[in-house]
């Protein structure tokens, strides 16, 4: 049994440490000076503000202080509450999607990087973060406190190749859910679940992988990951046996492999912004087989996305303006609830020439639920939905410094396999702030 600590971190450290003791490191005082750009998440599909952007921003007397020494600490949170406005809410124990009876959902992550120039190391950084999370709803995702980061990071002949190894949910590193690649935007549509069937790591089923990418010529990456697979059961499952989160290979949890090929050009005066991706997924953990009746492995998800900046938008910000994207998803039907995802999206990055920072979005999609699943629950004499689509309105207020609060409005056709329950109409606030 491999110990409780990944070796994973222990070999990125002592790589860290090879680098430097085979580089001419210079004087303390010909190394570059600190500055925040480094002490960013590094190399995430989804990258969050800069310090700037923070409601303590980057003078800060703190701030400033740990600075000096390469470190830097911020902390996002992201509350949301949730309410179908069409029907009255069910009880508890009728309870089938989010947002049928008032959901609430809080998390908050606490994270310290370090861009360790003291090691005489350049594009480099160690990353530490804590996440908490709680939910109204259980099923939605469980209460949870555990690691949520921790991983080296290392980029190499002049960011070509990039390496991030540790603990580290890798939804911010492949496919690109959230719509524009950003963080404070939102996620796509109401089920863009399949990736997580999948095995698609998030917090806070947060697993050790190795992850490495190639920024090639002409805009176009290569990127890959071997992933320590989460529960095939789920999020309260991986957690209640991992607590804490840094348990290396717990009994029965395997492999995944993320392949992904993209082209990400980004807005400039001359370009405008475009990202297409494509990619695979593949789980060799045993799943519950619906057809079978037993465990099986090879769960998988194949992914093609797609977003385009279309025209420009007010003001002197590039990447402002008209954009289109669209998704296609599939999973195998007989391990996974929902098999087929198509998604089509507009978004316009600062509608208004008073609001440049402020985001609109229309969002439509179709979700296939497994035949399998539909053949089970028709045997046992249930009600149920063969498919799902919705279509979500919404719009993100930059309130001020670091403070984002998007509003939105999602009608929704099938909202769970089973029972066969209305269709709602689903409202839902969402601050996101960044201390």
């Amino acid at each position: 049994m491999m110990p409780k600590v990944s070796f994973l971190v222990v070999l990125a450290l002592a790589a860290a440490g090879l680098c430097a003791g085979q580089s001419s490191a210079p004087a303390a005082s010909q190394q570059s000076a600190h500055n925040f750009d480094s002490l960013n998440q590094q190399g995430a599909d989804v990258p969050m503000p800069g310090f700037a952007e923070t409601v303590t921003g980057e003078k800060a007397a703190y701030r400033q202080a740990m600075l000096k020494h390469g470190l830097a600490l911020r902390n996002n949170a992201l509350p949301s509450f949730s309410i179908n406005l069409l029907n009255a809410p069910v009880d508890a124990d009728q309870q089938t999607y989010v947002g049928q009876r008032p959901f609430v959902k809080w998390m908050t992550n606490p994270m310290l990087t370090w861009d360790m120039k003291q090691l005489h190391l350049k594009n480099a950084q160690l990353h530490f973060g804590i996440g908490f999370e709680k939910m109204s709803w259980n099923k939605a995702g469980p209460t949870a406190i555990d690691v949520s980061t921790l991983y080296f990071y290392k980029s190499f002949l002049k960011d070509r190749i990039e390496l991030k190894t540790g603990y580290m949910p890798n939804n911010l590193e492949f496919v690109g859910i959230q719509a524009g690649g950003s963080l404070v935007t939102g996620a796509q549509g109401v089920y863009a679940v399949l990736p997580y069937e999948a095995g698609l790591t998030f917090f806070p089923e947060v697993t050790p992988a190795l992850n490495l990418k190639w920024n090639a010529p002409s805009h176009f990456y290569f990127k890959g990951s071997l992933e320590r697979a989460p529960d095939s059961a789920g999020a309260q499952k991986t957690i209640d046996r991992n607590l804490g989160g840094l348990r290396f290979i717990p009994k029965g949890d395997k492999l995944v492999t993320i392949t992904e090929v993209g082209f990400r050009q980004a807005a400039t005066e001359t370009a405008r912004w475009t990202w297409l991706r494509g990619g695979y997924i593949h789980n060799s953990t045993s799943y519950p087989n619906y057809v079978t009746g037993t465990k099986t492995s090879g769960n998988y998800c194949a992914f093609l996305l797609g977003d385009r900046q279309l025209t420009r938008g007010y003001g002197s910000i590039a990447a402002n303006g008209f954009y289109a994207g669209a998704s296609a998803m599939i999973v195998p039907a007989s391990m996974n609830t929902y098999t087929q995802y198509y998604e089509v999206r507009v978004y316009d990055e600062g509608p208004f020439h008073s609001r440049p920072r402020d985001t609109a979005s229309l969002v439509a999609t179709h979700t296939v639920y497994s035949r399998d699943v539909v053949k089970s629950l028709m045997a046992q004499g249930k009600s149920f939905w063969r498919n799902s689509s919705s279509i979500a309105a919404s719009y993100t207020v930059r309130a001020s410094r670091g403070v984002y609060i998007s509003m939105g409005l999602s009608f929704i056709a099938g909202p769970a396999v089973t029972p066969r329950v209305a269709n709602a109409l689903v409202a839902t606030v969402a601050p996101t702030i960044f201390f």
